[in-house]
């Protein structure tokens, strides 16, 4: 992956396709900015900021290129010399150009991955005796989009999709068993959040690190977890627990969430009844997700690094040399790419962990 270190600097660079072919050089010489923004929460977004020649200000023929027109797929590369790495494959949405007197004329082309897809209308419909996975995989069909899931082994009686675009309805379902919606080019994801893994990289103020700023909180956390529902069938009610023990890592860290809460202020309950919940399986997997999900917010942090490719989402990053309360893994929730000519090429990053 195209990575560069302070000790042996390289130059940065771009490059941008449509539609399977290179911007051409005229094109790509109005380039003045190229923004990436990928986020597990919402369709990722690049952004090209372009600009006129001083010399040749009356010439605006350059932005009604046929390159630029609305539905053109865009896949942008970065990295340094010519080692690229694709960072992002999506679709132009919308152009918005300047016009002005006193400067050269200017454009800015916007676009998102094939998410945005997923939010272009709202339906109501229902699922009988499905998993998330088996919906997701429905969805991914319905918008010609690959599926790639993983089995989340619950069978659900019965989904309703009420009055929802497929993605808000998706990252609902999503949300609640902990997993999360990516889409990469023409294929979705549809898979657990990942924060036991290995972590890829280790990043230091010593090396590429320029910027870390980790918040810790207390607020959302919570020693122990319920989730509640009724069984119609056996006609008995169902219960689901979730504790300290039922996180699926702590991250190479020593106290989760839950203990250091339940440690300085006793032991806090938090109940969920606002489901229907029909089985014993959905209400222990709902507990554990609802669960990991809160610890996951006991650190918050954002970072910015020299440019680097290879961080991406769902990926765990190793942070050290930070203290030994914030030192360790952290897993990365969304990454912002951001290439000016005069500045470089830098990384910014937000990433979350359970434990400190």
């Amino acid at each position: 992956m195209p990575v560069a270190q302070p000790s042996s600097p390289l130059v940065s660079d771009f490059d941008i396709l449509i539609n399977g072919s290179p911007l051409s050089v005229e094109a790509e010489s109005h380039v003045i900015g190229v923004t990436v923004d990928v986020d597990v929460t919402l369709p990722s977004m690049f952004a090209l900021e372009m600009t006129g020649s001083a010399s040749r200000e009356s010439d605006i023929t350059w932005i009604d290129d046929p390159n630029f027109n609305i539905g053109n797929e865009v896949e942008i590369r970065m990295g340094y010399a010519n080692n690229l790495a694709t960072v992002l494959i999506g679709e132009i949405t919308s152009l918005e150009p300047e016009f002005s007197q006193n400067r050269s004329p200017s454009l800015l082309v916007r676009g998102y991955d094939r998410r945005h897809r997923l939010q272009r209308n709202c339906k109501t419909r229902t699922f009988i005796q499905q998993k998330d996975s088996d919906i997701a995989a429905k969805i991914a069909s319905d918008a010609n989009l690959t599926a790639r899931v993983e089995d989340s082994q619950v069978v659900h009686e019965y989904v309703l999709q009420a009055n929802q675009t497929d993605l808000a309805f998706l990252q609902e379902r999503a949300r609640t068993i902990q997993y999360e919606v990516v889409v990469e080019n023409k294929t979705l994801f549809f898979r657990p959040v990942a924060n036991a893994n290995s972590e890829i990289v280790t990043l230091t103020l010593a090396s590429d690190l320029l910027e870390f700023y980790p918040r810790l909180s207390s607020m959302q956390q919570v020693s122990e977890l319920t989730v509640q529902g009724w069984n119609f069938k056996d006609k008995q009610g169902v219960v689901g627990q979730a504790r300290s023990g039922s996180e699926v890592s702590k991250m190479g860290g020593q106290t989760l969430g839950a203990d250091l809460v339940k440690s300085a202020f006793g032991t806090a309950v938090a109940a969920i009844s606002d489901r229907p919940i029909m089985t014993q399986a959905e209400a222990d997997q709902i507990a554990k997700a609802r669960f990991n999900q809160a610890v996951l917010e006991l650190i918050v942090g954002e970072g910015v690094c020299l440019g680097r490719t290879d961080l991406k989402l769902g990926n765990v990053v190793k942070i050290d040399g930070i203290s030994q309360r914030f030192s360790g893994q952290y897993y990365i929730t969304a990454v912002s790419h951001r290439y000016i000519p005069a500045r470089g090429y830098y990384t910014h990053f937000t990433v979350r962990r359970n434990a400190s």
